[in-house]
């Protein structure tokens, strides 16, 4: 279905149960009404078709402010500061969804999400590529959390059995590493048999979360940093195809 076509969604089936995905984020600082009309206008359409489903939805961490690298990362419970208008309408679809929970009984859990890791993308597929074209690493930000995508997919659906109202459930899904970007390119550039380079110097901020609450309800990612790390150089080395659609995860000023 095309569910930017202005219906009202009555033709989508019935469902217990809803992941919510739909999202824009790249190209939208050239085109900021598509990530306000993507990311906060159709999840009302989406939350009155389904208001008596449960709803999981898939956020993002970029609705927190860049936060000291030494601090653990944003909590659930740390005020949002987003920056840009696509972490801003991000925001917004989160507020949409909480409305629903409050003024439907709509049953709702908000998944801040970063990054997760698919071997054909993600920021160690970035960083790969990067090193295996032999061009420098930027260090600005120079820290990450990264969670590989098939832990992301099992919160998801676990996360229903959680969904609440009039107040939505609010998780943060993310490993439990502060990875440095310096170090983790650097093993990638051992295990594809080479060297990393790299350009700048570390920030003192980044885009970081704390999953605590999510690893001490679900566990933790079962699929460590380590292997993560192994996979991805293993897929490269290969020559195994990748999305072509880069994270951009070092961005700073919010503009995708």
């Amino acid at each position: 279905a095309d569910l930017m076509s202005g219906g009202d969604l009555t033709g989508l089936p019935d469902a217990a149960n809803v992941v919510f995905m739909a999202g824009a984020k790249f190209g939208t600082s050239a085109a900021p009404y598509q990530a306000w009309a993507v990311n906060a206008a159709l999840p009302a359409a989406v939350a009155r078709r389904y208001r008596d489903s449960a709803i999981a939805v898939f956020s993002t961490g970029n609705v927190y402010p860049l936060v000291d690298v030494a601090g653990g990362g944003s909590a659930e419970e740390d005020r949002p500061d987003p920056v840009g208008e696509y972490a801003m309408s991000c925001l917004g679809r989160e507020r949409v969804f909480e409305h629903a929970a409050a003024a439907y009984g709509t049953r709702v859990a908000i998944l801040r999400l970063n990054y997760a890791v698919d071997l054909r993308y993600g920021v160690l597929a970035d960083l790969a590529a990067t090193v295996a074209a032999g061009e420098p690493v930027d260090l600005t930000t120079g820290h990450v959390n990264v969670v590989w995508q098939g832990y992301a997919n099992e919160v998801a659906l676990r996360s229903l059995r959680h969904a609440r109202a009039p107040e939505a459930f609010t998780l943060n899904l993310t490993g439990p590493e502060t990875a440095s970007v310096r170090r983790t390119a650097a093993r990638l550039a051992a295990a594809m048999g080479t060297k990393a380079s790299f350009t700048g110097a570390e920030s003192g901020t980044a885009l970081l979360s704390d999953a605590s609450r999510c690893h001490g309800l679900f566990g933790y990612p079962d699929v460590p940093l380590d292997t993560l790390i192994a996979w991805q150089a293993g897929w490269l080395s290969r020559g195994l195809p990748l999305s072509g659609r880069p994270t951009k995860f070092a961005v700073r000023d919010g503009r995708f």
